[in-house]
């Protein structure tokens, strides 16, 4: 059995040249290996392409290499989460490449597989797919997407045994398992390191012949940001709570239901486990239960896709992110509920940019989108300035293409009732003037 060598935080960053692709492993601060990047902020390293689902928060992780002007560009899912990203990348300091969630994670797998790349029904025919080498496949576009390596990759793990042997923690699995077998030279931040045989080999989640280098550093309260802790006390006004209620009733005992962040997280609140919904996380959960009662955090708690601390219901399990969204891709997820900025007569959504502001934060929505069996867009049926959300052809970013079956608002229930859209329902107290009023969309009346 080989041993792999144990190093400190300083030795480990040095190995990061100017000029590398460094893979940084972690969902927001869970899973992140905020050590090893913040003893390389303080190193003169720099021209680093970054790639990782996010740069962190502002301070934390990514976002002081940031800081410091050690990244020329990043590549990722979401870095709207980092208000300091967003700046970075609207005043030109860094380049960005924005893919969609499992579209990176994918490729990630992809480049430790050997494979050059694959073609994927994710981002056809919207702004992420422009440019990009296209096919139709069993009558469906298809968009190519070239697989990822990195130079170094620093990736987080709870245990590792001597050999290299690593097993995750929770939700902390997500990116670093991909990004283990995606670099030519692999780093391991870790919790605790145990002689070979104490990790089981059924526990046994990224094998040693991965990894080159561990490096011991525990987690505290601070490394962990936003999902530090998060409060049970949540104020929800009745008119979100009515369309979360509104689309709990869509669902079924046994389906498996991915839940997109603002409005459709409240569902997960009014979901026991009498229900017999399970609740997927694209970060690598099934099983998601409520925040937890004692308001803990992600040391103690898995989190959610919204980056919330969240409890386990029976038959839970933890995986990473390519499988999660294999499983998302694969057709396996029954319904999908997510928010909305447009919808249109033709079943297309618009959910994730705006023009004037940069495209940075698309998440795991276009792979959803096209990956679930139902779509449910659960939103306000206008904007602040009263103008309509249900239009006749979207104007903002599609994020797919003829993909939505149901519309929630706070005024009304919609549905696509042959290729037509149809009005179904009225919330309490709504009139059909007012929706026909709100409503710049044509559509037919199919009212109770």
């Amino acid at each position: 059995m080989k041993t792999v060598p144990i190093i400190d935080l300083r030795t480990a960053a040095s190995m990061v040249k100017d000029g590398d692709i460094l893979l940084q492993g972690g969902f927001g601060m869970t899973g992140n290996p905020v050590h090893l990047m913040h003893t390389l902020a303080e190193l003169p390293t720099a021209n680093l392409t970054f790639v990782g689902n996010n740069t962190g928060e502002p301070g934390l992780g990514g976002d002081r290499l940031l800081a410091n002007g050690q990244l020329k560009k990043l590549i990722g899912s979401f870095f709207t989460s980092n208000p300091n990203a967003v700046k970075a990348v609207q005043e030109g300091w860094v380049e960005a490449e924005i893919l969609p969630q499992g579209t990176l994670a994918e490729a990630l797998r992809a480049g430790g597989a050997g494979i050059g790349g694959f073609y994927t029904k994710t981002s056809a025919g919207t702004k992420i797919a422009e440019g990009k080498e296209s096919k139709i496949i069993d009558g469906q576009e298809y968009v190519f997407v070239k697989a990822l390596r990195g130079n170094v990759a620093f990736i987080r793990a709870w245990r590792a045994d001597t050999a290299g042997n690593l097993q995750y923690r929770l939700t902390e699995n997500n990116f670093n398992k991909a990004m283990a077998t995606a670099a030519d030279l692999v780093i391991a931040e870790v919790e605790e390191i145990v002689p070979v045989g104490e990790i089981t080999p059924e526990n046994v989640h990224t094998q040693g012949c991965y990894v080159d280098y561990l490096v011991q550093a525990s987690l505290t309260l601070s490394d962990l940001g936003t999902s530090a802790t998060v409060s049970a006390a949540k104020k929800v006004d009745d008119t979100r709570m009515n369309m979360a209620k509104r689309a709990l009733k869509e669902l079924k005992k046994g389906d498996l239901v991915n839940l997109g962040i603002g409005i459709p997280t409240l569902v997960a609140d009014l979901i026991t486990e009498e229900d017999g919904i399970i609740l997927h996380s694209e970060n690598g959960m099934l099983g998601v239960g409520p925040v937890p009662p004692d308001g803990g955090g992600a040391m103690h708690y898995p989190v959610n896709a919204g980056k919330i601390p969240v409890t386990l219901l029976k038959g839970s399990s933890f995986f990473d992110s390519a499988d999660s969204f294999a499983m998302i891709r694969g057709g396996h997820i029954d319904v999908a509920i997510m928010g909305g900025l447009e919808c249109d007569e033709s079943a297309n959504l618009a959910n994730w940019a705006v023009p004037g502001k940069p495209l940075l934060g698309v998440g795991g929505a276009m792979d959803l989108a096209v990956g679930a069996k139902k779509l449910i867009i659960t939103m306000t049926h206008t904007n602040s300035d009263n103008s309509p959300k249900i239009v006749p052809a979207c104007k903002l970013p599609l994020t797919a293409h003829g993909v939505v079956d149901m519309i929630i608002t706070d005024l009304a229930v919609f549905s696509y009732i042959n290729n037509m859209l149809t009005l179904i329902e009225l919330m309490p107290n709504v009139t059909l003037a007012e929706v026909q009023s709100k409503t710049s969309a044509n559509f037919q009346i199919a009212l109770p």
